[in-house]
């Protein structure tokens, strides 16, 4: 087991552990967000025949070319169309039909005059324009033709996609399976948020931030309860866990007298992979994987909520993603001003809780107050992680640093891109 890697190290180590999960088959309503786990092809054309992109009249073009403003042309309408419905009957010469936007154009018509350009009295229709072939139709398979490939695995699914496939009459999608993350806490100072609190009692915050953090990221949460402080009872809720992609424990995987998680992760075939990372929050972080290969990734979290967040948005998310078949991995980044002084001690890498503000084209940054890893509030008011390198001892008022994006409403334009 590898000790005090540094940040980047960690995560090359669990993602090279962060398997691609297994496809299962869902309803196409239900498939926003997920990843497409086989291409899709086209079974049909859309639009499956040429149709009018507008309100008006299949014609023959060459019926009406002498037709202008001033000297408009004269045509028998002959029957009407509505989208949905069809004419086998072809135009002849002199004859027009009434199409609706999205009606198949009728055999022997090569364009479609607007309504706009036209006025109708009774079966004759005066038409006050000369258009060219294919004027205001829409060509069959535009769109998309007989075996088109219209979406390519590890495609996330969204708005466009789901209209796509439901358009090519695709009601269920083959996507990657959401992780499972199995989530315990430790400690017999932990109780319910409704539990007594009394003789120095806490929440279990810890469980929910994380179930909050797994769920933003589209993964499952599995509740294991809070194990009390005993190698028996860990080893009776970490068994129920098994079965998850992932297990969460927070606290109890570092080096005190009572951290028996470890203990118990070794005689259940966990090995531990690193443990200790040089950053800050987070230092006491571990990770392990079961060497049969059939048991879910193992995170031992800080028991500190700032930390356990911290390394959660770190190391856990990525992985999560990744599992479920995201290409992007990882946050997004800018560069942000520093509205004041910070400084830390050279040898790790900190994440700053930082709240965000616009000034003009420029982003400013500012601590989001008392630093702690305890301090849950400043992960509240935090909208990003300002990343200070490890090497780094001082970052000045006024310099430039890479901010990691927290609160991406606050990347949202506040004003329209139009006016």
């Amino acid at each position: 087991m590898r000790t005090g890697i540094t940040p980047a190290e960690a995560l090359q180590i669990v993602l090279e552990h962060a398997p691609l999960l297994g496809a299962e088959t869902i309803a196409v309503a239900d498939a926003r967000g997920r990843v497409l786990a086989a291409g899709v092809r086209s079974n049909r054309r859309l639009p499956p025949s040429d149709n009018s992109a507008m309100d008006g009249f299949a014609v023959r073009s060459e019926d009406l070319v002498s037709a202008s403003a001033d000297h408009p042309v004269a045509l028998e309408v002959i029957y009407e169309i509505p989208a949905g419905g069809s004419s086998e009957q072809a135009l002849r010469a002199g004859e027009a039909a009434r199409v609706l936007t999205g009606a198949p154009i009728p055999p022997g018509s090569d364009a479609v005059v607007r309504q706009e350009d036209t006025t109708r009295d009774g079966d004759r229709v005066k038409i006050f324009v000369s258009p060219e072939p294919r004027t205001h139709i829409r060509d069959a398979g535009e769109d998309v033709d007989l075996g088109d490939q219209v979406l390519d695995p590890g495609a996330v699914v969204g708005p466009a996609e789901i209209g796509m496939l439901a358009s090519l009459g695709r009601s269920v999608v083959a996507v990657h399976q959401r992780p499972r993350v199995a989530i315990l806490s430790g400690g017999d100072e932990l109780v319910e948020p409704d539990g007594d609190t009394s003789g120095g009692r806490i929440v279990s915050s810890n469980s929910y931030s994380i179930a909050a953090q797994c769920l933003e990221v589209g993964a499952e949460p599995i509740y294991l309860g809070i194990a009390r402080d005993t190698p028996d009872d860990i080893e009776k809720r970490l068994r129920a866990g098994l079965r998850a992609d992932v297990l969460v424990s927070s606290a109890g995987v570092s080096v005190g007298d009572r951290d028996y998680v470890r203990g118990v992760l070794d005689k259940l075939g966990c090995s531990l992979l690193f443990w200790g990372v040089e950053m800050k929050p987070g230092y006491p972080l571990a990770f392990g994987r079961f060497e049969a290969g059939d048991g879910p990734l193992v995170f031992g979290l800080p028991g500190n909520p700032v930390s356990a967040m911290v390394t959660f948005e770190q190391f856990v998310r990525p992985a999560l993603r990744k599992m479920a078949g995201r290409q992007s991995l990882f946050r997004p980044t800018v560069r942000a001003r520093l509205a004041e002084r910070l400084q830390k001690q050279v040898g790790r890498l900190h994440f700053v809780r930082v709240d965000l503000e616009r000034d003009g084209d420029e982003i400013i940054a500012r601590s989001t107050g008392n630093q702690g890893s305890g301090v849950l509030r400043s992960m509240l008011l935090a909208r990003a992680l300002l990343i200070f390198p490890a090497e780094a001892s001082e970052l000045r008022e006024g310099d430039t640093a890479t901010v990691q994006i927290l609160d991406e409403d606050f990347l949202a334009a506040p004003t329209p891109p139009f006016s």
